[in-house]
């Protein structure tokens, strides 16, 4: 157990070592527009559009297989 703790938090500290330099950079200024924002955000809300419909038919199609198999042995 205390072999196991004292691995774990070798490598909390390696990756944490390894992770510092990042918080060091400067920050980065953003300077997009509205527009690009509102670009993103309606080719999010296609994206959207999208998956909804087919997890919908995906949940459709499980359901199916699902009912389907116990109506088979319902019979029998």
């Amino acid at each position: 157990m205390k072999t196991t703790l004292r691995t774990i938090a070798t490598a909390a500290v390696a990756t944490l070592a390894a992770v510092t330099p990042a918080f060091a950079a400067p920050t980065y200024t953003d300077n997009s527009g509205l527009l690009v924002w509102s670009f993103l955000g309606f080719c999010a809300v296609i994206v959207v559009a999208q998956v909804l419909p087919a997890v919908m038919m995906m949940v459709g199609m499980v359901k199916g297989v699902a009912t389907e198999g116990t109506e088979v042995r319902a019979r029998n």
